[in-house]
């Protein structure tokens, strides 16, 4: 087992978890593992198979890209805040998703927020 890479998973599995407010037992049930798996994945204890790792980026909404550490921020402000590059990057994971009626609610919305 490659453990950088799993411990690069889990990491990035935790963050997206937390950031959503959801519980490991939560995620595990939308991925389909055991809760007492889906903790060894987050920790770093244990390799995900292919198929987990797409069922995980589906129910953390965080692209394979990011989970596999395959991404690098130009943005120094970005690296220096982790978590904020993330929920953008889940942002975009979802907003890819939308029709164009929705997708420019979202940019209203977001618009207005920043105000």
């Amino acid at each position: 087992m490659n453990e950088e890479l799993a411990t690069q998973i889990g990491s990035v599995a935790r963050l997206a978890r937390e950031q959503m407010s959801l519980t490991q037992a939560q995620v595990a049930e939308r991925v389909g593992l055991a809760a007492a798996v889906y903790s060894r994945v987050e920790r770093g204890h244990m390799m995900p198979s292919v198929s987990t790792l797409y069922r995980m980026c589906i129910a953390l909404m965080v692209s394979p890209e990011d989970l596999l550490g395959l991404t690098e921020s130009t943005d120094s402000d970005a690296r220096a805040r982790p978590e904020d590059d993330a929920a953008l990057r889940r942002l975009i994971f979802v907003a890819r998703k939308l029709d164009a009626g929705k997708l420019d609610a979202l940019v209203h919305v977001a618009t207005e927020l920043a105000r």
